[in-house]
């Protein structure tokens, strides 16, 4: 559904955008090193079911014309394991875990441009959990790191003052703490890895 999302709103976009800028330099006149934003993955709460109830906040500062550093504070709700691959699986219910997981984190990120907007990023997120089963109450606390290696296009908007990025990515865990017996059975059949999660951030520069 996100993925869906994503790729509808970037086709209105650009259909309604005359002409693009994808560059910055710090030489220019009215250059802005610093932006917030977001991500159009928020959208995903007006869904009818699954709503993931997603939150984030971007605050970012451009390094130099190449390089950005960035803050992300997020929070967001899932039932299944992040690790399912796009599928029948996806959201079946048989997979789906008894219960759900609220998590609260922030995300450090670097983002390098390579040529015109062309990007990649790294984002290494903490993330403090909530396991929550099937009659709302919490049942235990976790902890988990969550990355999210990206490949993206920044394009420039209204003369530079918004921009927004279509992207693609890994995501990772490469650590979390033990997760109770009912949510670990579900998780434990499914990759640490998920390829393929659609992204399209936007922001404001000032």
């Amino acid at each position: 559904m996100q993925k869906n999302i994503s790729t509808l709103l970037l086709l209105i976009i650009l259909s309604s955008i005359p002409q693009v800028h994808s560059q910055y330099n710090k030489s220019d006149t009215g250059f802005k090193e610093c932006f917030v934003g977001s991500t159009f993955a928020m959208l995903g709460n007006f869904l009818p079911k699954n709503k993931p109830d997603f939150v984030q906040l971007n605050l970012g500062y451009r390094l130099t014309h190449k390089d950005v550093i960035s803050l992300e504070l997020k929070t967001w709700k899932y039932a299944w394991p992040i690790g399912i691959p796009y599928g029948p699986l996806k959201e079946a219910p048989e997979t789906e875990f008894p219960g759900f997981i609220r998590e609260y984190g922030f995300a450090l990120a670097y983002q390098h441009f390579w040529w015109k907007g062309l990007y990649t990023a790294v984002h290494v997120m903490s993330a403090w959990q909530s396991f929550i089963d099937e009659n709302n109450q919490k049942i235990d606390n976790g902890f988990q790191i969550f990355n999210t290696y990206r490949l993206g296009y920044h394009i420039k908007i209204f003369k530079g003052s918004f921009f927004i990025e279509p992207s693609i990515a890994i995501t990772h865990r490469p650590y979390h703490t033990k997760m109770p017996e009912s949510f670990k059975q579900q998780d434990d059949k499914h990759s640490k890895f998920f390829f393929g999660e659609p992204g399209l951030h936007f922001g404001f520069n000032f």
